[in-house]
């Protein structure tokens, strides 16, 4: 018997384990694979000797998030690493534009209106300092921080093109701000995912944007060690079918999406929630490629040798472009692709001379379409001679992805589309996201609110919430 029981040993799932047995509560993770980490894994995908992330890779809400700030992950094993630059993205002319460690030093490498823009858009959030991401990363009731989110939605809530085209004259402003706001998985037109480009940016030029050492797996394990310190347990391989499983824990916390739920709970859900969870929309999923490579990847612009993130598209149109075609169930010629390279900074990763790469594109929501050849015409497109430097590459479409973490569905992997209703309304109209209508059983993945990305606080919510009734019924 405990007293409470977590399913999923995600970033989320892990967050309200701890929280709980912060509080006091005894708590058991139950994992469904053989492997903790559900998004934070890594694993021998192409040649032995090489290392890569499954699925998360670079981590700027982890440092950001309030509940990881409050682990003391150093202690055990997560040591992070900062590429000299957070980000660049190269263009078509040989050059790359590059977001650096401050808003000043990102600004210097505009033209001189272009910066001047920049640091007037970004200035201000930078002063706002940690508050301003506590507030974004809260529940949306009650409401933290209500002035500083106020005059951050004036700019959050336009589109990403209309801002980048009101804000900047020229395309290498536009190409970066618009590369940040593309990990919103939306359309670029669509109102609120200026928010992304904005959250993004931000924190590369505040907090940075960190790889682990070793790969993302140590994140996962170190929170892991956490948990076993305070006492918790976790059963690997340990699949749930139904919450009537569940049965001996007053508090149930489920780090899974709505469809999940509506398996688990069988009949036992009815009424407008189910109808809520049944009308949950899924956003696109992603095509990832892994490679071992017999060196660097030979950029034509030496920037982006500076960091370990690389944004390849070209300018904001052709940005946005590629971000429309999968809402219209097509997939893009020429896709906006995300790069990490992490063996440039960690040395753990691959063997002595050799390198890994991590790149995906997204693509309509269980799409069956191989971008192995587009995503590599992109990266030839800007690293002439990359396929030459292929020994393996591993390929993950969503099927493939969501196989390896069924929250993944259709290859979505933030836990359902982040758009306007669903930032605020997700995964149903309730005053509290993370409860569900049965007794003692909560909702902890990031089909709640803040939503997807490596930062725990949905599972950090969902705990509070549930601690906070249990002690309201004593």
């Amino acid at each position: 018997m405990v007293d409470a029981i977590v399913v999923g040993s995600g970033p989320n799932g892990l967050a309200a384990a701890i929280a709980l047995a912060r509080g006091g509560r005894s708590v058991r993770v139950l994992e469904g694979a053989e492997t903790i980490g559900g998004g934070m894994r890594t694993e021998a995908l192409t040649l032995p000797g090489f290392a890569h992330d499954t699925c998360s890779a670079i981590h700027p809400l982890a440092l950001a998030s309030p509940f990881f700030r409050s682990v003391p992950l150093a202690e055990h094993g997560v040591e992070w690493i900062h590429s000299p630059a957070p980000l660049a993205h190269p263009l078509d002319d040989g050059a790359a534009v590059v977001l650096e460690r401050s808003v000043e030093a990102t600004a210097a490498g505009l033209d001189e209106r272009d910066g001047r823009a920049w640091q007037k858009l970004f200035a201000p959030l930078a002063a706002a300092g940690d508050g301003l991401v506590e507030a974004i990363l809260a529940p949306p009731l009650p409401p933290k921080h209500a002035l500083l989110m106020a005059r951050f939605g004036l700019k959050a809530a336009r589109s990403a093109v209309g801002l980048a085209r009101s804000s900047f004259t020229g395309e290498r402003a536009r190409a970066l701000f618009a590369g940040n706001a593309a990990h919103s998985m939306l359309p670029l037109e669509s109102t609120a995912t200026a928010s992304f480009g904005l959250v993004l940016a931000l924190l590369g030029q505040t907090v940075g944007w960190p790889l682990p050492r070793g790969g993302s797996q140590a994140v996962a394990d170190a929170l892991a060690s956490y948990l076993r310190s305070l006492g918790g347990e976790i059963e690997t391989g340990r699949p749930v079918a139904s919450l009537e499983e569940l049965r001996e824990a007053r508090i149930v916390l489920l780090d899974v999406t709505p469809r999940q739920l509506l398996v688990l709970a069988g009949d036992r859900l009815q009424g407008s929630y189910r109808r809520a969870l049944e009308r949950y929309r899924y956003g696109p999923g992603v095509f990832k490629l892994d490679w071992a490579l017999s060196g660097p990847i030979p950029w034509r612009a030496p920037e982006c040798e500076r960091a370990a993130t690389v944004h390849l598209a070209g300018t904001l149109d052709e940005i946005a472009a590629s971000e429309r075609a999968p809402w219209r169930g097509e997939t893009a010629s020429k896709p906006f692709v995300l790069v990490a390279q992490q063996s440039l900074f960690d040395a753990t990763r691959a063997p002595s001379g050799h390198h890994t790469a991590w790149a995906y594109c997204h693509v309509p929501n269980g799409s069956a379409a191989d971008m192995t050849g587009a995503i590599e015409a992109q990266l030839e497109r800007f690293a002439p001679g990359f396929r030459d430097l292929v020994l393996a590459r591993s390929a993950l479409g969503p099927a493939e992805l969501q196989a390896h973490n069924p929250n993944y569905v259709g290859g979505d992997i933030n836990g359902g589309a982040a758009n306007l209703r669903q930032l605020f309304v997700r995964p149903a109209a309730r005053l509290s996201p993370y409860t569900t209508p049965l007794d003692g059983v909560y909702l902890c993945s990031s089909s709640t609110p803040p939503g997807g990305g490596v930062h725990g606080m949905c599972g950090w919510h969902a705990a509070q919430t549930a601690l906070r009734r249990e002690r309201s019924r004593r």
